[in-house]
């Protein structure tokens, strides 16, 4: 088991065409007021500020840049508040649902369905070292930089998708699957920080996390290579490793997920064509995968 640690990373991503700009005292706050479950939304707001988003509190960088993100269920209309030196302003972020697949996995190694005992055990320990690593801060020193593919190969699964593994019922899937054959080479998407790197997980197998900042973070599973260390600042398009079918996987692919704080968001949000303008193009192109 490796130990993890922190630096600096970096994340960016793009505005939805639908905003509110809000201006109050001396306080400002742009975000886009219309999106969908799963995204992620870039605003501007007074340099430094805090921003209070589904109970979770982040910071706008010295130049007033913010991010946050959206789960899967989240839906309905939230408030999204920003505070500098006493004074607040607050825009209201209506969320659209979106339709979820079903997907039927058959194959899976029985045990990663109904793990015993013993496995139960490791699996929580596991779950509490990915959690530990997840609540990394890291401090944001780069910025709006576009994302890449992290690897070649067929879109085999998307994000939300509810699972069922060998005829039980699973929790949802939360990330993009790209299915290519084992020792496929894996890029980092973003720059980061590597917080968690492990050859052998219950479920993911071989597994990287890398901390973009801005309580940003990426997953990479089902490794069977794992060739960075925690605590190595990678460049976008660094290696990181080779696909593989370790942990709960039926064939070769790479299982990629992202997270912001505690809302698990949906990594292709990051990698449609200039991102789409409203939620409604974001959704329908989904549906096309």
């Amino acid at each position: 088991m490796r130990n993890w640690l922190g630096s600096a990373a970096f994340f960016a991503v793009v505005f939805c065409s639908t905003s509110m700009v809000v201006r109050a005292c001396d306080a400002r706050l742009e975000v886009p007021t219309q999106t969908a479950s799963g995204a992620l939304l870039r605003g501007v707001t007074c340099p430094n500020a805090q921003i209070n988003w589904l109970e979770q509190t982040t910071f706008a960088t010295d130049e007033g840049l913010f991010v946050v993100g959206i789960g899967r269920d989240v839906v309905g209309a939230y408030p999204l508040t920003a505070s500098i030196d006493g004074q607040s302003v607050q825009a209201v972020v209506s969320i659209s649902p979106r339709e979820y697949r079903i997907s039927i996995v058959e194959g899976v190694p029985q045990r990663t369905v109904t793990p015993s005992e013993d496995e139960l055990i490791r699996i929580r320990r596991e779950s509490a070292m990915v959690a530990e690593a997840k609540a990394m801060v890291v401090t944001v020193d780069h910025w709006q930089q576009p994302a890449i593919e992290p690897a070649s190969g067929r879109i085999s699964g998307v994000y939300g998708s509810q699972r069922v593994y060998n005829g039980t019922p699973g929790n949802p899937h939360y990330g993009l699957d790209i299915a290519a054959p084992t020792g496929t080479p894996v890029v980092a998407p973003l720059g980061g920080v590597v917080v968690l790197a492990e050859d052998d997980l219950f479920y993911s197998g071989g597994t990287i996390i890398v901390a973009h900042g801005a309580g940003l973070f990426s997953s990479f599973l089902h490794l069977s290579s794992v060739d960075v260390e925690v605590g190595q600042v990678l460049e976008r398009g660094a290696p990181l490793g080779k696909i593989g079918s370790t942990g709960r996987a039926t064939g070769p692919h790479l299982d990629w997920r992202m997270n912001w704080r505690n809302q698990r968001v949906d990594t292709q949000w990051l990698l449609q064509s200039g991102w789409p303008n409203t939620a409604s193009q974001f959704i329908d192109a989904q549906q096309t995968n």
